[in-house]
């Protein structure tokens, strides 16, 4: 990859941070601190925030850095917005094309071009896009290799009874060290979430938020066995979770109980805060089951049509 494709990547993302509130109006926008966030080198991200305050999406303040503004052109916004919903609508219809087993585990570039009317370059994008979610890996010389994902209610709800066997126990460990500053961070999102119209934001956006949550929680076990198998099992059940779609009631709920699980930590509650982790992700199996029985539902009367 070029560094020019990866600044682009980069801004991309920067932006869609920028306009869905994640990163927020006034803030102060470092290099060094966008590298860590992208797992990035500097070079690249400096290039990216040049070719945002281009747009006028960061402002340079001289001696100073970069800035988000706090108003953002409305030309500019819907212009980003179609964009990123013309991208975000291949993705997810590649995305569906894996889940009902449309293509095959090996695919070349070309196949894949044809398949979406992809340029090389968008192409590119969506394959590193996919890369980074975890379902998609370059082979060794040529094409890319997609990698198992939960396709049907059965492996749904057993990844959540994993996550139920892990994540309230992770936050018992004895090497367990909360970090105010990540938990703080955390409330800012999951307060911003409460607000937001689900509507207009981008599920994979609403999604990242509430995995990135609970990855944060269990990285502060200090367990590294615990962290690596909660990011293995969030990318395997990435693509069901994104074809449910989020509604507003759901989020709600899923917001307010993080929020109470960060209460409970910050007075240091921690026994309370496994509790209601357990209590949590019940909730959300219940919740989430029957969407996933009707997906899996929907994928067996398609192969039987086409039988």
């Amino acid at each position: 990859m070029s560094s020019s494709d990866l600044a682009t990547r980069i801004s991309n993302r920067l932006a869609k941070d920028i306009l869905t509130g994640t990163i927020e109006p006034g803030t102060h926008v470092a290099t060094q601190q966008i590298a860590d966030r992208y797992q990035v080198s500097r070079t690249p991200v400096r290039d990216a925030l040049v070719a945002l305050s281009d747009k006028g999406l960061l402002e340079h303040q001289a001696n100073r850095g970069y800035f988000v503004p706090e108003e953002i052109p409305e030309g500019l916004a819907q212009e980003i917005a179609a964009q990123d919903s013309e991208e975000s609508d291949v993705y997810q219809t590649f995305a569906e094309d894996w889940l009902k087993n449309r293509l095959t585990e090996i695919v070349t570039e070309q196949s894949l071009r044809q398949r979406y009317s992809l340029t090389k370059s968008r192409l590119n994008d969506m394959m590193a896009r996919a890369a980074r979610e975890g379902w998609a890996e370059r082979k060794e010389g040529y094409g890319w290799r997609l990698l198992p994902v939960a396709k049907t209610s059965e492996a749904f709800d057993q990844i959540y009874r994993f996550r139920l066997a892990i994540e309230p126990v992770a936050l018992l460990e004895p090497s367990f060290e909360l970090d105010r500053k990540v938990l703080a961070e955390h409330r800012r999102i999951q307060e911003w979430m409460l607000e937001v119209d689900v509507a207009r934001t981008p599920p994979e956006q609403l999604l990242a938020n509430g995995a990135a949550f609970h990855e944060a929680l269990i990285a502060m076990s200090n367990n590294p066995f615990f962290a690596s198998a909660l990011e293995r099992v969030n990318r395997m059940r990435r693509l069901m979770e994104y074809r449910a779609r989020v509604d507003q009631e759901r989020l709600q709920v899923q917001c307010s109980d993080h929020i109470e699980i960060i209460d409970l930590l910050e007075r240091g509650e921690v026994v309370e805060a496994s509790y209601f982790m357990r209590r949590h992700l019940s909730g959300a199996l219940r919740r989430k089951s029957p969407i996933a029985r009707n997906w899996s539902e929907e994928m067996e009367a398609e192969a039987h049509s086409q039988a």
